[in-house]
C-alpha cells in the first residue's frame, strides 16, 4: 500500500511538471543582458507561465518548446515612463483624443479606463521594443490651467482588453505644476500673487483631502464618498507617487517644499534644467524622468547642448532616471532618445537602465518589470544588436512570454509599396 501510494504521488507529480513544462518555452545560445546581473554569453532562459523561471548558461528545460537564437542578443522589454500611448489616436481630431478632462483637480480619473488595446500607435511602439508604457492623462501641449489630471496607469502593450494590458492601475498621479506666467503678461508682482494663490489652492485641497480621510475612518453608514478625495488617499498614504510635471529649476524646488509639506512621493517630470536641485534631489531620493535629450535649451542664453547634457547633469548629481517621449506618435524613439544622451556624457549602463530597470522601479513594478531575473514577467527583446542603436533589428518580442507580432501600420505599407506593380 505505501508503494501504491508513493506511485500515485509520483505519478501525479509527473503530471504536474508535464503540464508545466508544457505551456513553456526555451530561449538558447543567446546573449542574455540581464541588465541588473553580468551579460551571459551562450546563456539560456526558461520561460513558464509567462513569468522566468530559469537564467543561466544552462537550464532545465525538458519537454519545453525552445527557440535558437544563436547570434541574438536578449534584453529585458524597454519601458517608455512618460506617454499618451492609448489614449490618443490624431492629435488634429478630438474624438480620437481622449486627454485633458475639464476641471482643475481630477485626481479621481484613470488613464487605463479610456485606454484603446486597438490603438495603432500601440503596435508601431511596440515593434520598437517597447513592452511597457506609462499612459497619461494630461498632455503638456493641451493644458488648460489643469492641477491633477488623473491617475496614469502602467500599461503592456499586448492585450485584448484594457484590464489585461494593465501592469499597475493608478501607478502615479498626474500634476502639472503651475509656473508664474500668462499670456498676455502681466506686471510681475500681479503674476507673483496669481501663482501663490494657486499653491495656496493645491495646499488647501491636499488639506480637505486629508480631513475626508479623517472624517471617513470615523464616519458611519450614512457617509457619503467623494471620488475625487478617494482617489487622494493612497497620494497621502505614500503609496502613490505625483508624477510633478516641472521643467525650471524654480518649480522643481516647490514641488519638493510641496511634498515636505505634504508628506508624500514624487516624481519630478519633464525637467529642462537642473540649476541646483540636484543635490536636493538627490538628499530626498527624488527621481527624475527626463524628455527630449535633442531639444533646445530651455533659455535664450543657455549653451547649446545643456538639454543634450541633462541625463548625465541628473546622474552626476546622484538622482535616479529614467526616460519618457511625453507623447504619441513618438513614444517609439524613446531608446533612442537615451542613445542620444550617451553621446553626451551619460554612461551606457546608466542609459540602459533608463528605459529598463529604472523605469521599473520608480513605476513601482521593479519587482515584476525592467531586467532578466528568476519570478519576473517574461517581457522580453530578441535583437540583433544594442536596442539603444538605430540599425538594430527586433527580431522577435514576448509579452508575458507570449510571442507578440511585430507587424505594424508602417511595416504594412512598406510592403504594400514595395510590392506595387
Amino acid at each position: 500500500m505505501i508503494r501504491l501510494a508513493n506511485a500515485v504521488r509520483c505519478a501525479a507529480f509527473s503530471l504536474v511538471v508535464m503540464a508545466a513544462y508544457g505551456d513553456s518555452l526555451v530561449i538558447k545560445n543567446v546573449h542574455v543582458h540581464p541588465v541588473t546581473a553580468p551579460d551571459i554569453e551562450d546563456g539560456q532562459i526558461l520561460i513558464i507561465d509567462g513569468k522566468i523561471a530559469e537564467v543561466g548558461k544552462k537550464v532545465n528545460g525538458r519537454g519545453a518548446k525552445t527557440i535558437d537564437g544563436r547570434g541574438l542578443d536578449l534584453y529585458p522589454g524597454l519601458i517608455n515612463a512618460a506617454t499618451n500611448v492609448g489614449l490618443a489616436e490624431i492629435g488634429s481630431l478630438r474624438d480620437t483624443v481622449d486627454l485633458d478632462e475639464i476641471g482643475e483637480f481630477n485626481p479621481q480619473l484613470m488613464a487605463r479606463m479610456s485606454f484603446n488595446p486597438t490603438s495603432m500607435h500601440i503596435d508601431v511602439t511596440r515593434a520598437a521594443g517597447i513592452t511597457s508604457v506609462l499612459t497619461l492623462p494630461g498632455s503638456d501641449e493641451r493644458d488648460r490651467g489643469h492641477v491633477f489630471y488623473g491617475q496614469g496607469a502602467l500599461m503592456r502593450l499586448d492585450g485584448w482588453t484594457w484590464d489585461d494590458m494593465t501592469v499597475k492601475a493608478g501607478a502615479v498621479l498626474d500634476m502639472n505644476f503651475p509656473v508664474i506666467g500668462t499670456a498676455p503678461p502681466k506686471p510681475f508682482p500681479e503674476m507673483e500673487k496669481e501663482y501663490r494663490k494657486k499653491l495656496g489652492e493645491i495646499d488647501n485641497f491636499f488639506e480637505n483631502a486629508r480631513r475626508y480621510k479623517i472624517a471617513k475612518a470615523a464616519a458611519n453608514s450614512d457617509f457619503k464618498p467623494d471620488p475625487r478625495f478617494e482617489a487622494m488617499i493612497p497620494v497621502l498614504e505614500g503609496k502613490r507617487p505625483v508624477f510633478v510635471r516641472a521643467a525650471r529649476e524654480r518649480a522643481i524646488k516647490e514641488a519638493v517644499a510641496l511634498a515636505d509639506r505634504q508628506k508624500i512621493r514624487i516624481i519630478i517630470a519633464g525637467p529642462e534644467e537642473i540649476g541646483s536641485t540636484g543635490p536636493l534631489l538627490k538628499a530626498r531620493q527624488i527621481p527624475v524622468i527626463l524628455g527630449d535629450t535633442l531639444a533646445l535649451p530651455l533659455h535664450n542664453d543657455s549653451v547649446y547642448d545643456s538639454r543634450y547634457t541633462l541625463p548625465n547633469e541628473f546622474y552626476k548629481a546622484g538622482v535616479k532616471i529614467c526616460f519618457g517621449t511625453f507623447d504619441v506618435q513618438f513614444a517609439r524613439n524613446v531608446g533612442f532618445q537615451a542613445a542620444a544622451a550617451v553621446a553626451f556624457g551619460l554612461p551606457y549602463d546608466a542609459a540602459l537602465k533608463g528605459v529598463t530597470i529604472n523605469a521599473a522601479e520608480i513605476l513601482g513594478a521593479g519587482d515584476e518589470l525592467g531586467s532578466i531575473e528568476k519570478g519576473k514577467a517574461a517581457d522580453l527583446i530578441l535583437t540583433d544588436g544594442d536596442p539603444l542603436e538605430a540599425k538594430t533589428n527586433i527580431k522577435m518580442e514576448f509579452i508575458n512570454g507570449k510571442q507578440v507580432s511585430l507587424e505594424n501600420r508602417q511595416t504594412q505599407l512598406y510592403e504594400k509599396y514595395l510590392n506595387r506593380q
